[in-house]
């Protein structure tokens, strides 16, 4: 909650400036504006959008939010929504030691069943990359250039995790704090 009664949230939308569906920054965050959303701030152009809100309803947000990025802009929006207060938190249990040669990521779920469903079955190459399950999260290593094609790339890109999860570089997220 901010001095104001409001609550802080940072919206991470799936699919966005991929795959033929483009929306500008001035664009979203003039959408979440006019949802009465306050405090708007767009951060890179990959569907990071920082707000407050009056409300502590996550999923009533979600819904409102959703309907209204599928109006304007035409296309079959997801996010996950997350309290800023909780983000830093996250960002800072990342498990594994930052390397030059690697990039770090947050897999961010909707849906804790669908988070433990990703994991289900996975054995990656240690070596290769780590993954570990965090408090509504997935936490993944993998050497730079390879966050397509290896084991754990590959299942967490599969369409049945489209609508409940969406990955963020921890590079980004600290951008988002």
């Amino acid at each position: 909650m901010t001095d104001t009664g409001t609550t802080r949230w940072v919206a991470l939308l799936r699919g966005v400036n991929v795959n033929g569906i483009t929306i500008r920054s001035a664009e979203l965050a003039e959408l979440f504006q006019q949802l009465g959303l306050t405090e708007v701030r767009t951060v890179l152009a990959s569907g990071n959008v920082v707000f407050s809100a009056a409300t502590a309803d996550a999923a009533e947000l979600t819904t409102t939010i959703e309907q209204a990025l599928r109006d304007r802009f035409g296309y079959d929006a997801w996010i996950v929504l997350v309290p800023h207060d909780d983000l830093a938190a996250l960002v800072d249990a990342f498990p594994f030691d930052r390397a030059e040669d690697r990039h770090d990521y947050v897999v961010f779920g909707s849906d804790d069943a669908a988070l433990d469903d990703l994991l289900a079955d996975v054995d990656p190459d240690p070596a290769v990359e780590r993954i570990a399950r965090g408090h509504g999260v997935v936490y993944w290593s993998c050497p730079k250039g390879s966050s397509t094609d290896t084991v754990f790339a590959k299942r967490a890109g599969a369409a049945r995790f489209k609508r409940t999860t969406t990955t963020r570089n921890t590079n980004t997220l600290r951008k988002l704090l």
